[in-house]
């Protein structure tokens, strides 16, 4: 699925210069390595401010709370995502209500979204959710209407979408505030955990700030209680030097992303959507968005045994994701049943992500598509 070593091979001077330097001024929790990489995060994403902390998971409760959001109020998300989306919203003290997703993008619906808040489940919502899942920003306009008509915030689940953009504006800076996730696996990718809150607002950015740092805004006195959340030096010093590549990087993994469409029809194996029923369905970059191709997902009917043939032949997939968040069992107390989100179940019972990184080999990919071809035939 990845292999970081081609992606580290040329760069290892140069990392290896940087988490020297932090070393030698054991700058080793925030300092200037953390805030030099903040500086080029804004910079790049066209935002305020960019506030870096200890993961993905931590940035998406630092948001919600530095947004005011909490007790007493609801947030509208997806069931079709990886748990933090829910279980931070949990973490905030919020409720989680959940609208199905589009079968075409994976991502959450607005129309569905606009249904629960025309109805009364609708009155205690006071923020919507939605993750550019896999590297495509939600349909925005929509979720902005929505924001604007029902007076809501909207916090994005940027995790898998650094640089990916809507209409000319990059994630991170569409909504109230964003969060990103720089694990491993990411497009940008840190070297362990890490994460960013960005967002365009003074006073949610000071306050996730302090929250980051156990609700201090001066050295041990605590005006609420927050969390350490901060995001060490290594991180920052690795993040600041990959950073400048990311670009380079997001256009070698639309290149890949357009190499597996051609290989795929050039096989006749590319059904229309959204359903497969012989072959797979591809997935697409929608009118509006710069999708920068955090994972490639193809749908079909035989999914766990396709996975099941790849894997014989060393091949690697991964399922994003195989239980929605409602059937999950620590989240059953949301009171949701099976049946409850047919497009969401449906498709993690379908979803394949294929191998993709910036520098994967054409004759990789064509062995990844010659051997889904050998087994639908």
């Amino acid at each position: 699925m990845l292999d970081l070593k081609r992606q580290y091979g040329p760069l290892h001077d140069e990392l290896l210069e940087a988490l020297g330097h932090v070393l030698e001024t054991q700058q080793f929790i925030l300092g200037e390595p953390v805030a030099a990489f903040e500086r080029a995060a804004e910079q790049h994403l066209g935002v305020a401010h960019a506030i870096g902390c200890s993961s993905g998971t931590d940035a998406l409760w630092l948001a919600l709370a530095a947004a005011g959001i909490g007790p007493g109020q609801a947030v509208i998300t997806t069931p079709f995502s990886f748990f933090a989306s829910v279980s931070c919203i949990l973490r905030a003290g919020a409720t989680p209500v959940l609208a199905d997703i589009d079968p075409t993008t994976f991502n959450l619906c607005p129309a569905a979204v606009e249904t629960i808040l025309s109805s009364e489940q609708g009155t205690q919502v006071r923020a919507i959710l939605p993750v550019h899942l896999y590297g495509q920003c939600a349909k925005w306009d929509s979720f902005a209407r929505l924001g604007q008509e029902f007076g809501l915030q909207l916090i994005e689940d940027a995790a898998q979408a650094w640089g990916a953009e809507w209409k000319g504006t990059r994630a991170g800076g569409l909504g109230t505030a964003a969060a990103f996730s720089f694990y491993p696996t990411k497009n940008l990718s840190a070297a362990g955990d890490a994460g960013m809150v960005a967002t365009n607002s003074d006073a949610v950015a000071e306050r996730a700030r302090m929250l980051r740092q156990h609700g201090m805004r001066r050295r041990y006195y605590h005006d609420e209680i927050g969390w350490n959340a901060r995001l060490d030096g290594f991180q920052g010093a690795i993040l600041h030097i990959k950073l400048k590549y990311i670009a380079q990087w997001n256009d070698a993994r639309r290149s890949v992303a357009e190499r597996y469409h051609a290989l795929f029809r050039a096989a006749g194996l590319a059904e229309a959507g959204p359903y497969p029923a012989h072959g797979v369905v591809l997935p697409h970059e929608v009118p509006g968005s710069r999708h920068v191709w955090h994972q490639y997902v193809i749908r079909t009917a035989r999914r766990d045994a396709l996975r099941e043939f790849l894997s014989a032949r060393k091949i690697g997939s991964e399922i994003y994701y195989p239980v929605p968040l409602h059937l999950q069992d620590a989240l059953r107390s949301l009171g949701y049943t099976e049946g409850s989100f047919p497009e969401a179940e449906r498709a993690a019972r379908e979803v394949l992500a294929l191998p993709i990184f910036p520098e994967i080999r054409e004759d990789e990919q064509q062995a990844v598509v010659s051997a889904i071809a050998e087994f639908l035939s």
